[in-house]
């Protein structure tokens, strides 16, 4: 079961009644919709905070280690990760509303599920990553492991532009 259909279990008996109700159930959906995907952001958002304090320890060890010389493609994927935590909190939750000129179709959100699948995609491999590159500190794999993690969360964002062009209309 998804976060869509756990929300609409928690349904109120009125809320069950007025679905029926031509023209309402889609924007209710709709509105289940946007709930589901502010929970998501959200979630993602503070999972990726918790990835980021694992990130300052990895800079912490490079330091502690003498690896001075990647503290630069460390500080780099600590910038990309936090704007991109940054976008995710601030970031439009999953249509525009019923009177604003753009309008989510239902397809758009579609898609929009599948980039917050994908970005969910990504706070793993850029956790997996961190903790790779922690226990390799002093392997020929560390500098390899800190260049991917900044290029995960590089692509992070980039996936994120792209799930911004849809909600605005212009993918």
């Amino acid at each position: 079961m998804n976060l869509l259909d756990n929300i609409k279990g928690e349904m109120s008996g009125i809320e069950k009644l007025a679905a029926k109700i031509p023209g309402y159930k889609g924007y209710k959906e709709k509105e289940l919709r946007r709930d589901a995907d502010k929970l998501l952001r959200e979630h993602l958002a503070k999972r990726l905070r918790t990835v980021k304090t694992q990130l300052d320890g990895l800079q912490v060890d490079l330091i502690g280690a003498g690896k001075i010389d990647l503290l630069d493609e460390a500080g780099s994927a600590a910038t990309q990760i936090q704007t991109f935590i940054d976008r995710l909190r601030t970031a439009s939750y999953g249509y525009a509303g019923l009177f604003d000129a753009a309008r989510i179709k239902e397809n758009d959100l579609d898609r929009v599920y599948e980039f917050d699948s994908a970005l969910v995609s990504y706070a793993d491999r850029i956790e997996d990553a961190i903790g790779r590159a922690r226990a390799e500190l002093e392997g020929e794999d560390a500098r390899a492991l800190i260049l991917m993690i900044r290029d995960l969360a590089r692509e992070a964002n980039s996936t994120f532009d792209e799930r911004q062009d849809v909600l605005r209309g212009t993918a």
